[in-house]
């Protein structure tokens, strides 16, 4: 042992078992088993249950892993690709179809336009349709045959129209001759006066007269009716009916009904009005109430 060794326990040369205490200068008595020889001893064996416990752990951290670094988009690691996906969610049974309604009739029936705000159909007579579309946007018919207007050829004017509307948009009144005799010279400027492209196709109205002022039964409520023959700058002018009565739904607004013919050759003749009245009907009803109807309000 050298002589510069520092004091401490060292294998002792005769005993490789054993260590020997060197004090630094000289050995000792001193003696004690090997600590190598004890750390060379097996390790004794853990129980199942710990090897278990760390295994449910060790997997748990894996799983929290894989979860932190596999962001919604990337590929999953390969050994990823095998774990079972999340069961669906059960995808809830499809709503049965609603049951058709008493108006789904009134839609689909080609003798009748149907204005479900003011409750209410107009019938389509013969040589009459449902346009495609309207300036207004509102419920209405009008003849299938058309003329080149008077005063702007290159447009067509129908020879006959009608639309249904909501009196509040017109009217403040619940009288339906009231709201009749406003009514009639606003349909009359609307028909025969500058239309929404500043374009005149009559030419403007040069005069009317008076026609009818009567009530009427529609739709089986008593409304009133004015009816204008409109003279025109340019063509045959026309006549103008606005028919107003309380809605069949009862608190409803009260409804007008505008009709607009043409005086001219193929025009429907003012007849076909009253014919027209008689067959508005309330929606879902076969049967309504027309000019000299006994039928009350």
């Amino acid at each position: 042992m050298s002589m510069s060794s520092p004091p401490g326990w060292y294998p002792d040369p005769g005993n490789p078992a054993a260590e020997h205490w060197w004090d630094g200068t000289a050995w000792t008595g001193h003696t004690r088993a090997s600590t190598t020889a004890r750390a060379t001893r097996p390790a004794e064996r853990r129980p199942r249950r710990t090897l278990g416990i760390a295994a449910a752990i060790a997997t748990v951290a894996a799983v929290a892993v894989a979860a932190v670094v596999l962001r919604p988009g990337d590929e999953p690691a390969a050994g990823a690709r095998n774990s079972p996906a999340p069961p669906r969610a059960s995808t809830a049974p499809a709503p049965p179809p609603p049951s058709a309604s008493p108006t789904d009739g009134d839609e689909d029936d080609p003798t009748a336009v149907v204005d479900q705000l003011n409750g209410i159909t107009l019938p389509v007579l013969d040589g009459w349709e449902k346009p495609e579309r309207t300036t207004d946007d509102l419920p209405t018919v009008s003849t299938v045959a058309d003329d080149p207007c008077p005063a702007a050829s290159s447009r067509r004017c129908t020879r006959g129209s009608v639309s249904a509307m909501t009196a509040t948009a017109v009217a403040a009144t619940d009288d339906p001759r009231a709201i009749a005799l406003e009514d009639i010279g606003k349909a009359a400027d609307r028909a025969y006066e500058e239309d929404v492209l500043g374009v005149r196709p009559h030419g403007g109205i040069r005069s009317h007269e008076v026609v009818a002022d009567r009530p009427a039964v529609v739709a089986g409520r008593t409304g009133h009716l004015v009816r204008w023959r409109v003279t025109t700058n340019e063509g045959p002018g026309g006549y103008v009916q606005s028919l107003a009565f309380p809605s069949p739904r009862g608190s409803e607004s009260p409804v007008i009904v505008r009709y607009v013919f043409s005086a001219g050759p193929g025009a429907p003749p003012p007849a076909t009005m009253d014919e027209i009245t008689r067959g508005i009907r309330p929606i879902g009803s076969s049967t309504g109430g027309g000019v000299g109807s006994t039928m009350g309000p």
